[in-house]
């Protein structure tokens, strides 16, 4: 049987459910799992989705060489609620800088990368690498990580409550 390719529905629901959770301070492992129905078995998606999100706010916070988000201590200050070990600690830096690649006009080789870690998961460090930029972006800017998440759903069209 041949595997569903993700929908521009599919898309938007990925935004939607990350954005709605932040917005409603969803418990993070609960934003994962409502995300989880979405990702098609050996396939990167929605981290592609997560990925641009995390460029989105860079842009959106104007992370510049001047203005620069630090990365030294992003995961502990903006994922406190994540352990990450041996191979995870890879895995999550390769997802914060394919964002921020992205932003700065190189697209990563997902599938060149993914491929090495025998594992199915990049769509969640995507997501978790998505939220600590979001919140490090707020804390960047000054202001409530809600702001921040509003101005990504507009940009996107994603309605929030």
């Amino acid at each position: 049987m041949a595997q569903k390719r993700p929908t521009e529905d599919d898309h938007r629901q990925a935004l939607h459910r990350l954005l709605d959770g932040l917005a409603t301070n969803t418990d993070l492992f609960d934003i994962v799992a409502s995300v989880a129905d979405l990702h098609p078995k050996n396939n990167t998606f929605p981290g592609e989705v997560f990925m641009g999100l995390a460029a989105d706010t860079l842009e959106l916070v104007d992370a510049t060489r001047e203005h620069p988000i630090s990365y030294e201590g992003l995961r502990e200050t903006f994922l406190p609620e994540c352990t990450f070990r041996g191979r995870d600690n890879r895995k999550i830096q390769y997802a914060i800088f394919s964002g921020a690649s992205l932003r700065g006009g190189l697209e990563p080789d997902l599938l060149d990368e993914v491929i090495w870690w025998n594992s199915d998961d990049y769509w969640r460090y995507a997501l978790f690498a998505a939220v600590a930029l979001i919140r490090a972006g707020a804390q960047h800017q000054g202001v409530p990580v809600a702001r921040i998440v509003e101005q990504l759903a507009e940009l996107h069209g994603v309605p929030l409550p």
